[in-house]
């Protein structure tokens, strides 16, 4: 598609999300799945109905406006949404997984966020007030979720996460200290067995030359 005119622009960001919203709509799914605390996995749940309603915008716009939403590949998000599934084959602990779902969600977030934003700005100077309305409605829900997650991070899921590593952390050294405790009394049950064998064996051979 050949871009001349800022409504050739505006045409091809309304594809672009389109794309996008449909690659979350798979992802989405995932995440729930992956997701271990109750109120992440409700955030999740919310979105993905929302996203379901934000992809029947886009149509209905695009239908307006006599264009199919269809045609383009989002690779930004795909790009965003890849890191997200690398991060859930990694395994992580469950605490420190769901903070990294975080994290991978509002990079989706923001990434929509700053495309929803364009569009908008776009439609009001074309002036689609209609369209403008509706895309600042789905802005608005793409900023409410950013903020719902930020709130679940700093309340508790992110603290969980850095308690979970301080235990790891504290467990490790008391492994080494235990560890270190065992070797010593070993090596020197092994000194003591040694010097006593030696100390015999120069007896003996004291007692013997007296002997002569």
């Amino acid at each position: 598609m050949e871009m001349q005119t800022l409504q050739d622009l505006y045409e091809d960001e309304l594809k672009d999300l389109y794309n996008a919203e449909n690659q979350i709509l798979k992802a989405l799914p995932k995440m729930i799945r992956a997701a271990s605390h109750p109120q992440l996995k409700r955030a999740f749940t919310q979105h993905e109905r929302q996203t379901r309603q934000h992809v029947k915008r886009l149509e209905r716009i695009c239908r307006d406006l006599g264009v199919s939403p269809k045609g383009k590949k989002c690779v930004g998000m795909e790009g965003v949404i890849k890191e997200g599934a690398e991060l859930i084959q990694e395994r992580p602990e469950a605490d420190v997984l769901d903070a990294g779902l975080i994290a991978a969600a509002q990079h989706v977030e923001h990434y929509e966020i700053a495309g929803y934003g364009c569009v908008r700005t776009y439609a009001r100077l074309l002036g689609q007030e209609y369209h403008a309305g509706v895309l600042q409605q789905t802005l608005d829900e793409e900023k409410d979720t950013d903020e719902l997650l930020t709130s679940l991070a700093e309340a508790s899921i992110n603290l969980e996460a850095e308690n979970n590593g301080m235990e790891s952390s504290r467990s490790g050294r008391g492994g080494a200290r235990k560890s270190g405790r065992k070797s010593g009394r070993k090596s020197g049950r092994k000194t003591t067995r040694k010097t006593t064998r030696k100390a015999g064996r120069k007896t003996s051979r004291s007692s013997g030359a007296s002997a002569a």
